[in-house]
């Protein structure tokens, strides 16, 4: 399928689990793809790799969302090896645990910067050209607890809540130029992170309580990501989709 031949998707957080089988997903549809890293480049580049095994261009671009200029740089570079991104995908992520009396200035500074300030400086960079062309696609991968709220991960829930947000208004603001801006919310996804937060006997429980009996895997994040840049979804604006298995509806 090449559906999306000829347009160049810029994926943050290119190199983790979700962001990569995004990467892989797109390319399979015929978008060139440039994976959006920011300290795992053995991993960026190595989906650089598969994306080109399926016959489209793809590169690597370091990202450090917190700031202006390396987002803005990081487009430049895209829009000259590739073409200027006519899809934006905001799937890095991170996450802290523990109580919230516990967190530090650091903490909140990097989960805003990550997940917040990051899709700000990605959407004022990338929509001027999407709004020339009266065409774009937007999607922001926010996460379960920016629905529900997670306890013990209240940074993380606020930072994921404020992307709802933010595109819930901003797909009001560009619908007019053609543009689409949508959330995808994932629940419990076979992930590293999650590897980090739970151990194989937690993961064992949680999935028991999730109503289809497993955790969900990246590609079922993927999938709907893909959709939502295809041209027939030009009329799903401002949505937010959960994928979490019937955990939380």
């Amino acid at each position: 399928m090449t559906v999306l031949e000829g347009k160049t998707a810029l994926i943050t957080g290119g190199s983790g689990g979700i962001g990569g089988a995004v990467c892989i997903q797109l390319a399979e549809t015929g978008a060139s793809v440039a994976i959006g890293y920011h300290t795992n480049m053995a991993q960026a580049e190595q989906t650089v790799k598969q994306c080109k095994s399926l016959g489209v261009n793809a590169c690597r671009v370091y990202l450090d969302l917190g700031k202006r200029l390396s987002v803005e740089q990081a487009y430049r570079e895209v829009s000259m090896y590739l073409s200027p991104p006519e899809i934006v995908v905001h799937a890095a992520g991170t996450t802290k645990w523990g109580l919230i009396q516990d967190f530090t200035d650091d903490d909140y500074n990097e989960l805003m910067d990550v997940h917040v300030r990051g899709a700000f400086y990605l959407a004022q960079t990338a929509l001027p050209q999407m709004i020339r062309k009266k065409n774009g696609r937007m999607v922001f991968i926010s996460s379960i607890w920016g629905q529900t709220g997670g306890a013990g991960e209240v940074l993380y829930s606020a930072a994921k809540g404020a992307q709802i947000s933010m595109a819930k208004a901003l797909a009001k603001e560009v619908a007019l130029s053609g543009i689409t801006v949508n959330v995808v919310a994932p629940g419990a996804i076979e992930t590293d992170l999650l590897d980090r937060q739970l151990s194989r006997p937690e993961k064992e429980q949680l999935a028991g309580e999730i109503p289809v009996g497993r955790l969900g895997r990246a590609r079922d994040v993927a999938s709907l990501v893909q959709y939502l840049c295809l041209p027939q979804s030009s009329y799903i604006t401002g949505q937010v989709f959960a994928v979490n298995g019937g955990w939380y509806t």
